[in-house]
């Protein structure tokens, strides 16, 4: 039997990148998907990957809605619930570093920049971990909150607020992961480093192949990711999976798993991204 046969799982921000690569792998080991994210076009591509992996139609649901709103958070759960039944997993990976008009994502950003990063990467994560709580309790389920190593202890001065917004996730996990695992809820959050999605590119303005060559080259500095090599979505997804998965990690609570080729060993990253001014 598939390791996730029988669960049912929400994956937020699939449209690309880490939560696509994740909804593909939970699919097809087993389980039940909505995919969900803003860009219509985008999800109907991560659509097809799913069904391509060899998953019936049947277990695919994909949602077009804002996680930032409410009205988005609550579509994605009643449709799930109308179509599956019932939620075994939550993975809140929905997030991104937004600049300013300018460009600018540093200490001088805007007051607002800074409200819409904390609303996107830490309030939709409450919100939904709030709304879908008594589902999960009903199912002793699972959420894996997607973070990031900029979250610290290593200062990151080009992406402030992010940094920031993502710092406070990993330190409500934490919280929230006492509070509910005496109702069969587990939280556990996973900081992945610089990986091949276009994320960390798309601020900077870079065309597909310029990005692409920024990923290759960046894995070719040891000061940067000792690995050697830049980290892929699947890679991500492995982890997310082995943290979604009771069996494989039961006695893991409120535990932060930082995937990222060893890039926070030795922190050279931030000088090529622009530490200085």
């Amino acid at each position: 039997m598939a390791r996730f046969s029988g669960k049912v799982a929400v994956v937020t921000g699939s449209s690309n990148g880490i939560g696509r690569a994740t909804a593909i792998l939970l699919a097809s080991e087993g389980a039940k998907v909505t995919i969900t994210g803003r860009d219509s076009e985008r999800l109907e591509e991560t659509r097809q990957a799913v069904l391509k992996a060899g998953v019936q139609e049947a277990n695919v649901n994909s949602v077009v809605a804002d996680i930032t709103t409410s009205k988005g958070q609550d579509l994605i759960i009643s449709s799930t619930l109308k179509k599956f039944g019932q939620i075994n997993i939550l993975i809140n990976n929905a997030g991104a570093n937004l600049p300013d008009a300018s460009g600018n994502t540093r200490s001088n950003c805007t007051i607002e920049n800074l409200q819409k990063m904390l609303q996107l990467n830490l309030q939709s994560v409450v919100e939904m971990t709030q709304k879908t709580r008594p589902h999960l309790g009903k199912t002793r389920g699972e959420i894996v909150n997607i973070s990031s190593i900029g979250a610290g202890p290593s200062a990151q001065p080009q992406s402030v607020y992010y940094s920031t917004a993502k710092a406070a996730l990993d330190q409500y996990s934490r919280c929230t992961a006492i509070d509910l695992i005496s109702e069969g809820i587990r939280i556990n959050v996973v900081q992945p480093g610089l990986v091949s999605t276009g994320f960390s590119t798309a601020a900077r303005g870079l065309s597909a192949d310029d990005s692409l060559k920024f990923y290759n080259s960046m894995g070719e500095l040891p000061h940067c990711i000792p690995a050697g090599y830049c980290g892929q979505p699947e890679h991500l997804a492995s982890v997310i999976a082995f943290l979604a998965d009771r069996k494989a990690s039961e006695y893991i609570v409120g535990q932060t798993i930082i995937a990222d080729g060893g890039t926070s060993l030795v922190l050279g990253m931030h000088s090529v991204f622009g530490g200085k001014k």
